[in-house]
C-alpha cells in the first residue's frame, strides 16, 4: 500500500524503491559518501536543507517495510543495521535485495499485526486501543458503521483505508469472524483448553466408582494432567502432551465424549483418524507456536510407527487411570497398528550418506552472507554441525552441556558428562573433530579456550537475540530444521535427490548419521552402544548397514556379467 511521497522517497512506504534509489543506496554501500552517493543518483529529487543520510535511512527502512509485508523479518532487521556496520554487512545487504525483487506478495494472514499492512498513522492508533492483529481489527470494520469514530486519532481518511484493504481480500475477514466466533474449546491447546462440563469425563461412562479412587480428580482434564506431572523429564513430558491433548480434542470434537466414555470402536476410529486426520482445515496446518490462533494439532498425516508410538503412549495412559482406579476399562487394548514393527530393518534413508553430509556441512560455510543468517547464528549452526555429527547427542543434551561437564580421564582422553533419557547418567567421548569445533567457537564468542580458565556453567551452546528466552531442545530443533531447509533450497540444481531428503530430515537424523558413520568406519558395535547410550546391541544394531551404492557395487562386481 503506497502512501504520500516526500522528496522522492516514499516515507514508511510498503513498495519497492526506485531504481535511482536503489542505485543510490548501492553507491554508499560501495563506499561513496551518502551525500555523494544522493547527490550522483537523487539529486532532482532532494529538498534544500534535507540530509542525505536522511535520504538513504528512508530508503533502508522502506526496504525493510517491504521485507517486513513479505514475511521476511530476517531481512528486515539485516538491512536495518547500525550505520558503522556499512562495509561488513554491504555484500550481505546487496544479496537480500536482490531477494527481496523476486519475493511475490504474500497473503496476508490474520495473526499479522496491524503495522505490518497498515498506514503507520492508522497502525499507531489501532495499537493505542488495544487493537494489535488484523484479526482484533477486522471484525469491527462491517460491524456498524462509523466504527472508526470509537478509536482516538483515526479519522474517516484512515478508515476508509483500511475498509479498502480489507474489501480487497474477503477471505481474511472470513477467516478472523471464525477464530472470533469460534468457541474456547475449538482446537486450543493443552494449557488453555476449556473442556464443556458434559463431555469433562465427571460422569463417564467408563468412570469408576470415585469412593475407592485414589486420585482427587473430579474430571478426565484433571486425570490426564496427574499422569503428566509423573513425567520428571521436560522432552517426555511434552511428548506424552501432545498425544493426550489430541485423543481429548478428537474426543470432545468429533465424537462428542469424554476421555471416559470412549469404547472400542472409538479406538478404532482414533487409528484410523491418526493416519488421514480430517476435516483438514480444522486438524491439519504448518508450524505455529501454540499461542497462535492458526496452531493445529497435526501437521500432516502420520506414518504407521508414529500412529503405533501415539497408541502406545494413550495405551500407558489409561492402564495407568485403570491402576489408579479412576477407569474402568481401556479401549485401546489390543488395538494394533499394521507396518508399525519394531522389529523391522531400520529406515536407511533417516540417515545422511558421507557424500551427502559433506555436501550439507559445505552449505553452512559463508551462510551468513547468502542465507540470511546473522553472523552470531551463523558461527553457531557450525559449530552445532560439527559437535553434534562428532558426539550424537540427543538435542537435550546438546543445550544441557556445560564447559564444567567436560573432563579429561587419567589416560589424558576428553569426555562429556550428560543426563541422558530417564535422567540416566553417562558420558560421551569427544574426539578432535568436537573438540575442534568447540575451541574454534569459544574463540569467535571471545571466551577462553584453555580448560583451566573455563567458566563451568557456561553453555556450549548460547541463546542468541533471536532466540527470546534463550536456547532450548525446541529452539535447537527448529534451528536445524531451517537450515536444513535452507541447504535444500541451496542444493536443488546440484542434487535433487538430497535436497529432497533434506526437506523431509529432522534433527534426529543427526544421531543417526553419527552412528552409522561410525561403524561404518570400523567403530566396534558395543562402543557405538555405549557412547550412544543404547541399553541394549540390538538398538544400536540397526545402524549396521552399507549404503545402498556400495551394497549393490559389491554384488555386482560379485556376479558379472557371463562371457560368451
Amino acid at each position: 500500500m503506497k502512501r504520500s511521497t516526500v522528496h522522492g522517497v516514499e516515507s514508511e512506504s510498503a513498495g519497492f524503491p526506485t531504481l535511482s534509489q536503489l542505485a543510490a543506496l548501492r553507491g554508499w554501500y560501495a563506499g561513496l559518501p551518502a551525500r555523494a552517493a544522493v547527490a550522483q543518483y537523487l539529486g532532482q529529487s532532494r529538498a534544500t536543507g534535507q540530509s542525505s543520510r536522511a535520504m538513504l535511512s528512508g530508503i533502508r527502512r522502506q526496504l525493510a517495510q517491504y521485507a517486513r509485508q513479505r514475511h521476511r523479518d530476517d531481512l528486515a532487521l539485516l538491512i536495518a543495521h547500525p550505520t558503522a556496520e556499512r562495509e561488513e554487512r554491504a555484500r550481505a545487504v546487496r544479496d537480500a535485495i536482490e531477494k527481496l525483487q523476486q519475493l511475490p506478495m504474500p497473503a496476508p494472514m490474520v495473526t499479522d499485526a496491524v503495522d505490518r499492512w497498515l498506514p503507520a498513522r492508522a497502525a499507531r492508533a489501532l495499537q493505542a486501543c488495544g487493537i494489535r492483529t488484523l484479526a482484533d481489527l477486522t471484525v469491527r470494520v462491517p460491524r456498524r458503521r462509523r466504527w472508526w469514530a470509537a478509536v482516538p486519532g483515526l479519522g474517516a481518511r484512515g478508515a476508509r483505508q483500511i475498509e479498502e484493504f480489507f474489501a480487497a481480500d474477503p477471505v481474511l475477514t472470513e477467516r478472523a469472524r471464525a477464530l472470533v466466533v469460534a468457541p474456547k474449546t475449538e482446537i486450543s491447546p493443552w494449557e488453555h483448553l476449556i473442556v464443556p462440563q458434559e463431555v469433562d469425563g465427571s460422569r463417564g461412562t467408563f468412570r469408576a466408582p470415585q469412593a475407592t479412587c485414589t486420585l482427587s480428580a473430579s474430571n478426565d482434564y484433571e486425570a490426564v494432567r496427574a499422569w503428566l506431572s509423573l513425567q520428571e523429564s521436560a522432552a517426555t513430558q511434552r511428548a506424552y502432551r501432545k498425544e493426550a491433548e489430541r485423543l481429548m480434542l478428537w474426543a470432545i470434537l468429533e465424537r462428542g465424549r469424554a476421555l471416559s466414555s470412549l469404547t472400542t470402536e472409538d479406538a478404532i476410529a482414533y487409528r484410523a483418524f491418526l493416519r488421514r486426520p480430517s476435516p483438514r482445515e480444522r486438524w491439519v496446518g504448518p508450524a505455529r507456536p501454540r499461542t497462535s490462533a492458526e496452531w493445529r494439532p497435526f501437521q500432516g498425516a502420520l506414518a504407521p510407527r508414529s500412529v503405533a508410538y501415539a497408541l502406545s503412549v494413550i495405551g500407558a495412559l489409561y492402564r495407568w487411570l485403570i491402576e489408579q482406579r479412576y477407569a474402568l476399562a481401556n479401549p485401546f487394548a489390543g488395538v494394533k497398528v499394521k507396518g508399525a514393527g519394531h522389529g523391522g530393518a531400520f529406515d536407511g534413508s533417516r540417515v545422511f550418506t558421507e557424500h551427502e553430509w559433506s555436501l550439507i556441512r559445505s552449505t553452512a560455510d559463508g551462510i551468513e552472507w547468502i542465507g540470511g543468517w546473522s553472523e552470531e547464528g551463523a558461527q553457531r549452526l557450525r559449530f552445532v554441525l560439527d559437535f553434534w555429527y562428532a558426539t550424537g547427542l540427543r538435542p537435550s543434551e546438546m543445550v544441557d552441556a556445560r564447559l564444567g561437564s567436560i573432563e579429561p580421564d587419567a589416560q589424558g582422553d576428553i569426555w562429556l558428562n550428560v543426563v541422558g533419557k530417564g535422567s540416566k547418567r553417562g558420558k560421551v567421548a569427544l574426539p578432535l573433530l568436537a573438540r575442534g569445533a568447540l575451541d574454534q567457537y569459544l574463540a569467535q564468542r571471545g571466551l577462553p579456550v584453555t580448560p583451566s580458565r573455563w567458566s563451568p556453567n557456561t553453555a556450549l551452546l548460547p541463546g542468541l537475540t533471536e532466540d527470546e528466552a534463550g536456547i532450548s531442545a525446541s529452539r535447537l530443533w527448529a534451528v536445524m530444521r531451517r537450515f536444513f531447509l535452507h541447504a535444500a533450497q541451496a542444493l536443488e540444481s546440484v542434487n535433487a535427490f538430497v535436497a529432497d531428503k533434506l526437506k523431509r530430515a529432522t534433527p534426529h537424523w543427526m544421531r543417526h548419521t553419527h552412528a552409522t558413520h561410525a561403524l561404518a568406519r570400523g567403530v566396534e558395535l558395543t562402543t557405538v552402544r555405549d557412547n550412544l547410550r543404547h541399553a541394549s546391541v540390538a538398538t544400536t544394531s540397526v545402524y549396521l548397514h552399507t549404503d545402498e551404492v556400495k551394497r549393490a557395487r559389491q554384488i555386482g562386481e560379485a556376479f558379472p556379467a557371463r562371457i560368451s
